[in-house]
C-alpha cells in the first residue's frame, strides 16, 4: 500500500477529521434517531476537547513512554546506531532546498550525541515518501555531516515507512556483520519502531529522544491549544500502528 493511500485512510481515523465526521453523522441524523444523534455531538464536542487539552495529550503520549528509559552506552553497548527519519522541511527558502524537518533534527541531535559518546558508526534511515527531490537520508546525512561534523557510513533512501526502514536497514547492516544496534526516534514512536526492527532481525537497543515533559502543570495545562491536538493525533496514530503491527505479526 502506497504511503499516500496509507496516509488518506488514516486521515479518517486520526483527530481531528475522525471526531468531525462523527459530529456531522449526529447532527445528521439528530432528528430521525434523536438519542444517538446528540450522543454522537455530546461526545464528538468532548473528544474534541480532551485531544486539543495539553494535560490529557501529554498524558497519553506518556502512556507510550511509560517503558521507554534513556539509554547508558556504558552498560548498554551496541555495534552500530540506527537513525529515523522524521520528515522534511520542504523548498528551504534559506537552505535552497528541501532539508531536515525539525522532529528529524532532534533525532540527529540526539544521534550525533551519541556517536560522539560510543564512536560507533552511523546509519541513517529515510526515503521519498512524498516523491521529494531528496530523500530524508540525503538530508540526514548532510546535516550530520556538514553542520554536527558526524561521519555517516551507510545510507538507507528507499523507505516509505518504520517497517521498511527496519527491513532495508537490516540488509545493509546484514551484510556488515551488524546485528545489535541503537535504535534513534523520539520516545513515543519507540514502541512501534522497535517491533519493528525486532521484527526485521535486529537486536534492538532503544536510543529514545524527546520525552514528553512539561516545566509545571498550572491552569494553560487545562486549557484547549492547537499543538495539544497534534499530540493526540501522535497517540492515536501510534496506538493504531501498534495494533496493526500485532495483527500482522
Amino acid at each position: 500500500m502506497s504511503w499516500f493511500v496509507t496516509n488518506l485512510i488514516s486521515a479518517f481515523l486520526l483527530p481531528p477529521l475522525s471526531l468531525l465526521l462523527a459530529a456531522l453523522v449526529g447532527l445528521l441524523i439528530v432528528r430521525s434517531y434523536p438519542r444517538l444523534g446528540r450522543t454522537l455531538l455530546a461526545g464528538s464536542f468532548a473528544l474534541l476537547w480532551l485531544c486539543c487539552t495539553p494535560y490529557f495529550a501529554e498524558s497519553a503520549l506518556r502512556l507510550l513512554e511509560g517503558q521507554i528509559k534513556s539509554v547508558d552506552a556504558q552498560t548498554q553497548p551496541a555495534d552500530a546506531i540506527v537513525v529515523l527519519g522524521g520528515g522534511t522541511y520542504f523548498h528551504a527558502p534559506e537552505y535552497g532546498t528541501d532539508t531536515a524537518g525539525e522532529d528529524t533534527l532532534v533525532r540527529l541531535r540526539y544521534a550525533a550525541r551519541l556517536q560522539h559518546e560510543t564512536g560507533k558508526p552511523l546509519l541513517v534511515t529515510g526515503g521519498k515518501p512524498l516523491g521529494n527531490d531528496l530523500s530524508e537520508a540525503t538530508q540526514m546525512r548532510a546535516v550530520l555531516e556538514q553542520e554536527f561534523k558526524v561521519p555517516v557510513r551507510w545510507s538507507e533512501d528507499a523507505s516509505d515507512n518504520t517497517l521498511e526502514n527496519a527491513r532495508y536497514s537490516y540488509q545493509i547492516l546484514r551484510q556488515a556483520g551488524i546485528k545489535r544496534i541503537y535504535l534513534v526516534t523520539h520516545a513515543w514512536h519507540m514502541p512501534r519502531s522497535i517491533m519493528a526492527f525486532q521484527s526485521a532481525g535486529f537486536d534492538v537497543v532503544p536510543a529514545p529522544t524527546a520525552f514528553t515533559t512539561r516545566y509545571q502543570t498550572d491552569l494553560l495545562a487545562f486549557l484547549p491549544r492547537a499543538e495539544a491536538l497534534r499530540d493526540s493525533k501522535i497517540f492515536v496514530h501510534e496506538i493504531i500502528g501498534l495494533l496493526w503491527y500485532r495483527l500482522k505479526s
